[in-house]
């Protein structure tokens, strides 16, 4: 850097104090280091020589050095060049440094520190602080298990301020894929907390928030989580008193996501206004591939409705509906749905108050099918006809692909079992199970001994052989006919079926001569 003669001029003038000020600093410095990097390098000129630090920022110095300075009385500010004039004296040799590389080619006092935090997969770290801010004790179970790729916390009663804790530490967690947060009593908060997390998390593919009183609130903020998370695939809300009211944001998420493949809204009360909001939204879902509405209240309209949602989609290939009250009228709209369906597999519709006129209708649609492997229509009262008009349909159907039929608690006769052993020859895979038949439910009568029956009314009624018979039984050579002796066993009380009357009979004539021998007779009665 070439300087200009003036200021060349103003430097040697001021160098006998730099060098005074120099001893004091040097003192001073001597005087304050205790060990380690001094606070600043002896080379430095003294505060009210400084035109600022190599960072462009000015450095205090100790009030000892300037009045050292200004003790000296030879700095006058007026002999200290103008920064202005200055700049336009210098002439640079090269471009000016910034202040970023000022730090890296000059030596400097300061610390520079970078606050470095390790990134935490698992959210420990982060657990252990909601828990202080929401005010509940950590669960150690959580803590154990959170790096864990399946995290089942069921029937732990953690409560909604706990879930969401464990929600803020789920945020980051890269480990957990299925979260199993069951009867948990989360209610709504709860809810929205794990809501929240699920829009932020791209790694939990499974969920299960059964049995914890979600409600209206819980289901329209899962609803919304729904309808942006594209990881989640299996989603399991069963027993959280949805109804009526939660069908509208239910639907949306299962008309909008595309990416959930199971979905399970079973034990909670929708009725015929639900069943008809579902059915329009089974239609438009274009991603799901097994529904469970079992233990609803699906009825009439609604469950027709549900019905003709069924035969309008194209990718559903399980659908549960059992115990709801689907009847005759449902059954028929199941059936005409399976004529256009060609992608349903599994069909579950159990307890449902289907009759006989029900079966019937549905078995005459079943003819045209040809995708349904499973069929499940345990307890309905279609009795043994229905389950007959079924079996028929099936084996009128060439195409069929029934596999297994359900008549569980249905009672049979023998018309069905003779169809179900003829289409074992033709129908080798095909599985049926039965709730028995006729012939099963038969009261069974255990056999008791006739001559038994004639002692132990003898002794109820404290009679001897004699009373029994009259004087005949006295005469060992007696005897009676036996159509006497099945008359007088009548007569006298005796409570014997005329075949147990006849067992009798041929017991006591061992000799077959067409008379009872008295004398046997005695001889059995005593022994």
């Amino acid at each position: 850097m070439v300087l200009s003669k003036r200021f060349s001029m103003d430097v040697n003038s001021m160098l006998p104090s730099v060098e005074e000020a120099k001893d004091a600093e040097e003192e001073e410095v001597t005087q304050y280091s205790l060990g380690g990097i001094a606070s600043r390098p002896p080379s430095r000129p003294l505060a009210s020589l400084s035109r600022g630090s190599v960072d462009e920022k000015i450095v205090p110095r100790s009030a000892r050095t300037k009045h050292v300075a200004e003790k000296d009385g030879q700095h006058d500010t007026a002999d200290v060049p103008d920064s202005t004039e200055e700049k336009e004296d210098v002439t640079p040799d090269k471009p000016p440094v910034s202040s970023k590389e000022n730090l890296d080619t000059w030596d400097t006092d300061l610390e520079i520190e970078e606050i470095k935090q390790s990134y935490d997969p698992s959210g420990k770290a982060g657990y252990i602080s909601a828990c202080h801010l929401f005010g509940v004790v950590p669960v150690s179970y959580y803590l154990r298990h959170m790096g864990d790729p399946e995290l089942i916390m069921r029937h732990h009663g953690l409560g909604a301020q706990a879930v969401r804790a464990i929600a803020f530490s789920l945020v980051t967690n890269t480990s957990i894929v299925n979260l199993n947060l069951s009867d948990n009593w989360m209610e709504g908060d709860g809810a929205a907390a794990i809501a929240d997390m699920l829009k932020e998390n791209c790694y939990i593919s499974e969920l299960h928030l059964c049995d914890n009183k979600l409600g209206l609130k819980g289901a329209k903020a899962l609803s919304l989580m729904l309808m942006e998370n594209i990881t989640l695939q299996k989603v399991n809300l069963s027993g959280n008193e949805f109804g009526d009211e939660a069908s509208p944001c239910l639907s949306d998420a299962i008309m909008n996501n595309q990416k959930v493949e199971l979905m399970n809204l079973s034990h909670n009360m929708f009725g015929d206004k639900s069943g008809e909001i579902f059915g329009a939204a089974i239609a438009e879902n274009t991603g799901m591939l097994e529904l469970n509405l079992s233990w609803n209240c699906f009825r009439g309209k609604g469950a027709v409705a549900v019905a003709k949602g069924l035969g309008a989609n194209i990718f559903l290939r399980v659908l549960d509906l059992s115990y709801n009250g689907f009847g005759n009228d449902g059954a028929a709209a199941l059936g005409e749905a399976l004529k256009v369906n060609n992608v349903l597999e599994e069909l579950h519709v159990s307890n449902n108050r289907i009759a006989l006129q029900g079966a019937v209708r549905f078995a005459l649609c079943l003819k045209e099918n040809k995708t349904l492997r499973l069929l499940k229509m345990a307890r309905n009262p279609i009795q043994s006809d229905g389950c007959f008009a079924l079996l028929k349909a099936i084996q009128a159907n060439s195409e069929s692909a029934i596999e297994t039929l359900d008549f569980s608690d249905i009672v049979v006769n023998k018309q069905f079992d003779d169809l179900h052993n003829t289409m074992k020859a033709t129908m080798p895979n095909l599985s049926i199970k039965l709730g028995g038949n006729s012939d099963m439910f038969k009261r069974p009568f255990r056999k008791v001994d006739p001559l038994h029956k004639v002692k132990q009314y003898a002794k109820e009624n404290s009679l001897q052989l004699a009373e029994l018979f009259g004087n005949k039984s006295d005469d060992t050579s007696a005897s009676m006919t036996h159509e006497d002796f099945e008359q007088h066993i009548m007569s006298i009380g005796v409570m014997m079926s005329k075949e147990e009357i006849q067992q009798l009979i041929d017991f006591l004539d061992k000799d077959k001569c067409g008379t009872i021998d008295f004398s046997v007779l005695q001889k059995a009665l005593s022994s």
